[in-house]
């Protein structure tokens, strides 16, 4: 049952950029090192320091904005955004605030329908997308025994570029959904890992709802909803806290309104604030209230020049974008005649598997079968040895030779090709060993002829449109040629009834 009001969601990610060293110093931005071990004078803003910009980080930024449809800034400029945390030794964060370097943009998302076989695009809108510094990390004691919190300040100082979109998603599988599409999209570009287990993706979601209002509820505002204040929820680590949390933000806003007895609508305790997500408990926690733009007294950062982006270092992050994968499933899509669910599965999988794809499809000539046997074969080993497809013991070539010459029965195929895998057995070792037999093809396809020569009636009521009377020729060709798999004798029929 739909709920009795509309989810307004939008996001801020935050994505950590893949450079060797960090935006304003030469510090190593590597995850995993010994705390407080990858500092220096200028991430740690000691007297004297002075920032100097890595040219790497901005141009991966770049190549994100291009990819993310956003207009191009040919003047951008730094600005110290100020504020005290313990994991912020500096007391600013060096950001950009009126000329960030992109805006306006929009990234397109595929929203899976309940049989998850059709998607449905929506274009989310990007405010702004600009770089910044990061802060360190907090490390708090939950053991209960204590309130002790370490402060790691490896991160501080890591290039961090900000996308803001628009409040344009209504639902928690909008908002995965772009999600999934921002962190695929940026890995295919080599701007980012995303990997949100490590903090080189975090999400805040602000939240509120919008609930209609009827008669004399209406207040004369010219608008037919209530609107909640909004609630940003902060350093979201997974998709499942993403969801979880919008979900129980909006049931919250809900509930409040409810509550709220004045025949006017207006909220006494609820302000706009800033939020925590407590996963384990499911629930959402006040922090602070949430600051204006004025609360941060932005200024220009006095210690960067500016940057002045040219036309040719646009082309040249054009160029380096390749494919993306909006496109590149439409692509698949037409191309080799794929449904939308195969192409999104494939896209989801990389732009090494896209390629592995088309070598098999294009030897096979079928872009449905190649897509079929990779899906029944070579997903689930890479499963479970949690490996990428470039480790994968077939080359493409190798593969698509497999599917033209092995086993045409699928349980058969497996069994063999699993022997292949695991031992290293050739196509006919393996069918030796797992006891199929080869059948000569040029003698059965004499044998598909005779039985529809034999059968007039099945030919013709097959052509009538009743699909179902080729079976009769199916059974009659097995029934004759004991221990031949159904599949290849279909397969020989259908291409015989083609003929006739």
């Amino acid at each position: 049952m739909a709920e009795p009001y509309k989810i307004v969601i939008g996001l801020e990610v935050h994505v950590q950029l893949l450079t060797r060293t960090k935006l304003f110093c030469g510090c190593l931005n590597k995850f995993g090192a010994k705390p407080n071990t990858q500092t220096c004078p200028v991430c740690l803003g000691l007297p004297g320091s002075l920032p100097v910009m890595n040219e790497l980080a901005f141009k991966l930024a770049l190549r994100a904005a291009l990819a993310l449809n956003c207009q191009i800034a040919g003047f951008t400029k730094w600005d110290r955004k100020n504020y005290y945390y313990p994991d912020l030794p500096k007391n600013y964060q060096i950001s950009q605030y009126d000329l960030p370097f992109s805006h306006d943009g929009w990234l397109e998302i595929n929203i899976a329908s309940d049989t998850k076989k059709d998607y449905v695009g929506k274009k989310v809108g990007i405010i702004r997308a600009h770089l910044e510094e990061d802060a360190g990390k907090n490390l708090h004691d939950e053991s209960g025994k204590g309130a002790d919190t370490l402060v790691d300040l490896n991160r501080t100082g890591t290039p961090l570029l900000e996308i803001v979109s628009h409040p344009d998603m209504t639902s928690p599988a909008e908002a995965i959904a772009y999600l999934e599409e921002i962190r695929l999209m940026l890995r295919e570009i080599g701007v980012s890992d995303c990997e949100m287990q490590e903090g080189s993706l975090r999400c805040d979601a602000n939240v509120n709802i919008h609930v209609p209002v009827i008669g004399t509820q209406r207040v004369d505002t010219g608008k037919d909803f209530h609107a909640t204040p909004l609630v940003e929820i902060k350093n979201l680590n997974s998709f499942r806290a993403v969801g979880k949390a919008i979900e129980y933000e909006a049931k919250r806003h809900y509930a409040e309104y409810q509550q709220d007895t004045q025949s006017t609508f207006r909220f006494g305790k609820m302000l706009k604030t800033t939020a925590g997500w407590d996963d384990a408990k499911g629930v959402t926690v006040v922090q602070r209230h949430k600051e204006d733009a004025a609360d941060y007294r932005y200024f220009p950062e006095p210690d960067l020049v500016p940057v002045v982006v040219s036309e040719a270092e646009i082309a040249e992050a054009r160029t380096a974008m390749g494919e993306l994968p909006q496109a590149q499933r439409k692509r698949l899509a037409t191309q080799y005649g794929l449904t939308a669910y195969d192409a999104e599965v494939l896209t989801a999988k990389g732009r090494a598997t896209v390629a592995y794809f088309e070598v098999v499809a294009k030897s096979l000539n079928d872009g449905k079968a190649a897509a079929n046997r990779m899906s029944d074969l070579i997903y689930p080993v890479l499963a479970e040895r949690k490996a990428e497809i470039t480790a994968f013991p077939f080359d493409a070539a190798k593969f698509a030779e497999f599917i033209r010459t092995g086993p045409t029965n699928s349980q058969d195929r497996r069994d063999v090709f699993k022997l292949m895998l695991d031992e290293g057995l050739d196509l006919a070792a393996a069918k030796a060993k797992a006891g199929i037999k080869d059948f000569d093809e040029t003698a059965l396809r004499a044998a598909v002829a005779a039985a529809v020569a034999a059968n007039p009636k099945a030919v013709a009521d097959f052509r009538s449109g009743k699909d179902a009377a080729k079976m009769s020729i199916v059974g009659a060709v097995m029934k004759a040629n004991k221990g031949v798999p159904n599949e290849l004798v279909r397969r020989l029929v259908d291409e015989e009834l083609a003929r006739v």
